[in-house]
This record gives structure tokens, C-alpha cells and sequence, in this order.
């Protein structure tokens, strides 16, 4: 990447040059924890049990970049998280859940130009459906948690496309997603906040990282840094 330049406080464009075009691009993918919305759910589903502090320390190190298996980091919290009920998530969608600024405004002014929308995440489809319900996305692709008698078992189920959302099936579900709207990845937008968003983040045309670790913020060619996801369409005109 070029060295990056400060577009205006708080947002910073590298191998770039603005304003470019929303209807120039078919589709916009989304990162879910500390993205579109504020808290890493594992994390908040932790603390039911007594272990976030334990889980926390492991996501941090992921989004970091300083675990090389996100699968297996993955399934060490998800063990963690034996024994919490479905009303303790519940409880966590309700009272700690919240959308991230300008969340709404950015996908309302994609889709007014006419791209579909992608939420792909590392996260549980418990939390990803009701945010992509919410919000209105077109496509939506995360992990299951496995329950028996209301409360989760510490495992995931496999699905048909693959047993974990990783940095690899992220980018695989971007390209399989633009292959369905015939565009190319040049074509679509990803953004994300974690080292394992930079595989989908790179087979995008423009990556774009929203109050990010820096191992994602240095390969994005826009970062935001400060204010909500709309700020984007200061780079990104409607």
C-alpha cells in the first residue's frame, strides 16, 4: 500500500484518490462485532458465566493478528460458553447490543444506489440474523451456536457451506456473493476491524477499516478512525 494521507481528521485514504462513486460498486460487506455493532458478542455472552476477561483476552489477540488459528481460538471460547441460556443471550441482544454510529445511514445509502448488502461474520447467527433483519441486509453468513434444553453446549453446528466462519470463508463468501450478482471483486466494498476481516478485505476493490486494529488499518485503503461507519460517504460519494 502507499503511504496513507489524512483525508480530514479521523479518516485517513491510502492507494486512493477521492471522491469516488458508491454506484461504481455492486455489493458492500460488513464485519459484525465492533463493526456494525459495539460489543464482540462471545465476549458478552462470556461474562454469563463468570469468563469474559478469559475470552476477552483471546479475541483481542485474534483481532490482533497474533493468533494464526481463528478456528481453533474460536472453538477454545465457544467451549467457554458452555451452560449460558438462550434468555442470557436474549438479555445481551436487548441491553448491551447497540448498532454502531452511522451503521443505518451508510446501508440505507447503499442500497438507494443500488448495492446489495453482506454481513459475514465470525460471530453466532443468534446475534448476526436479528442485526441483518434490522438493518435490512440482503445476505447473511455466520456460525451456529448448538443448544440442548435451552442452553448452549459449548460446540458449534457445521453447516452446509463449512464448519466456521474464518478469514478465508469470509473472503470465499464475498466472491461466491459478487459470482451471484455477476460483478467481479473489484467491485465490492468490505469493511472490517479485525485481522481476520483482511482476507475478504483484500479480495475487495476498496477496503475499508472502521476503528481498527492496526494490522488492518495499515492494508486499508480507507480508515476510520474517529465518528461513525457513514463517514465513508465522505470518500465514497451517494
Amino acid at each position: 500500500m502507499p503511504p496513507s494521507t489524512e483525508f480530514t481528521p479521523g479518516l485517513t485514504v491510502r492507494g486512493i484518490q477521492p471522491p469516488l462513486r458508491l454506484a461504481d460498486y455492486r455489493l458492500i460487506a460488513f464485519d459484525m462485532d465492533s463493526t456494525l455493532i459495539n460489543i464482540e458478542c462471545v465476549d458478552e455472552i462470556a461474562d454469563a458465566v463468570g469468563r469474559k476477561a478469559e475470552v476477552a483476552a483471546i479475541t483481542e489477540a485474534a483481532m490482533r493478528g497474533e493468533i494464526a488459528d481463528f478456528k481453533e481460538s474460536l472453538r477454545r471460547r465457544v467451549a467457554l460458553l458452555r451452560g449460558v441460556r438462550v434468555a442470557d443471550m436474549e438479555r445481551i441482544y436487548a441491553e448491551r447490543l447497540r448498532l454502531n454510529p452511522g451503521a443505518q445511514e451508510l446501508i440505507a445509502a447503499a442500497r438507494a444506489a443500488g448495492l446489495k448488502t453482506l454481513l459475514v461474520s465470525g460471530g453466532f447467527t443468534f446475534f448476526a440474523e436479528r442485526v441483518a433483519a434490522r438493518l435490512g441486509i440482503d445476505f447473511a453468513r455466520a456460525n451456529v451456536l448448538e443448544l440442548a434444553d435451552g442452553q448452549l453446549t459449548g460446540r458449534m453446528v457445521d453447516q452446509p457451506w463449512g464448519d466456521i466462519v474464518d478469514g478465508a470463508m469470509k473472503r470465499d463468501t464475498l466472491l461466491a456473493t459478487c459470482a451471484q450478482l455477476g460483478c467481479a471483486g473489484a467491485q465490492a466494498i468490505a469493511v472490517g476491524d479485525g485481522a481476520n476481516d483482511l482476507p475478504m478485505m483484500a479480495a475487495a476493490g476498496l477496503a475499508v477499516a472502521y476503528h481498527a486494529k492496526p494490522v488492518v488499518r495499515t492494508q486499508a485503503h480507507v480508515a476510520i478512525d474517529e465518528g461513525g461507519l457513514d463517514r465513508l460517504l465522505e470518500v465514497v460519494r451517494p
